[in-house]
């Protein structure tokens, strides 16, 4: 099986199948804002990151890129775009910045170990920089959906509220529910609730997984 099939949506190494990026996800899910501020980075950080790779890759060849310092060329740019995103965004709002200076610089780290680069060097005389770029970008946006999604319904559990990314004062909270309502459950706002939170999804993800593959086989 290639890597671009075990990284599908319903693949072995998906962020649902084989729980990568689940650390991430449970990080930044806590606030509806820190996962829309996280999703924009792993667009940014992936897409960039694989496109500079790829082309520079193709453009100077085997002789300034040697087999064992690609996995580190590629991590030194997935940190270099991802300090250019935070900088930017510290401009625009420094303390929401602020909030997410620890998840922000955790992306450069899934990024450089997502295995987008072992696939570019394996298929870099079969596919082109746009495969290469698209299937880096279609995994930020797995990990991306899935982040903003859990957080929606994550935040009305914990906080009673659902926050944006605000400007120079930060959070901005676009929605606010009642403290005495029946579904607000201060316990998904730790680690530990988000867990047993996402042990659900896992459990529903896997049901429809083996679902859709029992229907394959058939």
């Amino acid at each position: 099986m290639s890597l671009s099939r075990q990284y599908s949506f319903w693949g072995n190494l998906s962020p649902l199948g084989g729980l990568t990026g689940a650390g991430l996800l449970i990080m930044s899910s806590a606030r509806l804002s820190w996962a829309i501020t996280v999703a924009i980075c792993l667009f940014w950080v992936y897409g960039l990151t694989a496109l500079t790779f790829s082309s520079l890759s193709s453009v100077l060849g085997k002789k300034f890129f040697p087999v064992i310092g690609k996995s580190t060329f590629y991590a030194c740019l997935a940190a270099f775009f991802g300090c250019i995103y935070l900088f930017l965004f510290w401009l625009i709002c420094p303390l929401a910045a602020l909030e997410c200076f620890f998840l922000l610089m955790l992306v450069p780290v899934f990024c450089a170990g997502s295995g987008i680069v072992q696939q570019i060097v394996s298929d870099n005389e079969k596919a082109d920089i746009f495969d290469h770029v698209s299937d880096a970008v279609s995994r930020a946006v797995s990990l991306a959906v899935l982040m903003i999604a859990f957080s929606i319904v994550r935040e009305p559990l914990s906080y009673c509220s659902l926050s944006f990314p605000g400007t120079y004062q930060g959070i901005v909270t676009i929605m606010y529910f009642k403290e005495n309502a029946f579904f607000p459950i201060g316990v998904f706002s730790s680690s530990a609730g988000a867990m047993l939170l996402l042990g659900y999804i896992i459990c529903l993800y896997q049901y429809g997984r083996k679902k859709k593959n029992s229907g394959e086989d058939r």
